[in-house]
């Protein structure tokens, strides 16, 4: 199992990011996928998860209004796309895969990509 995620970088406070996660070499369309967080100092922490119809979608209360995760299974990958950004948003943003229906914690992931660093200066 392969996941391969992009788009990290520093960005200005208010400002956008688009991260996507590229899969391979499982059944990507039966899994729940997942971002999560690690900040300076802090444990891995849940952000926004997509099922795998991706009909419905669970996220961190602090960043519902400002991200969006989608997927597109015909091309194995999932994104998260952030506006409004804030420094308290700065992180290494990580995407999961889960067998678990919402995948709303660490431990519900059997899969994880190598994380994109975000930086977020006020």
């Amino acid at each position: 199992v392969q996941l391969q995620a992009s788009g990290g970088g520093l960005v200005q406070a208010g400002g956008f990011l688009r991260f996507s996660c590229a899969a391979s070499r499982f059944t990507f369309n039966t899994y729940t996928l997942g971002w999560f967080r690690q900040g300076p100092g802090k444990e891995r922490d849940f952000v926004s998860s997509i099922t795998w119809t991706g009909r419905t979608t669970y996220n961190k209360r602090s960043v519902k209004d400002r991200f969006t995760i989608s997927r597109d299974n015909a091309k194995n990958t999932v994104s998260l796309e952030m506006v409004s950004l804030k420094p308290e948003d700065t992180a290494v943003y990580y995407c999961a895969a889960s067998s678990s229906y919402s995948g709303t914690t660490v431990d519900e992931y059997e899969y994880w990509g190598q994380g994109t660093e975000v930086t977020v200066s006020s």
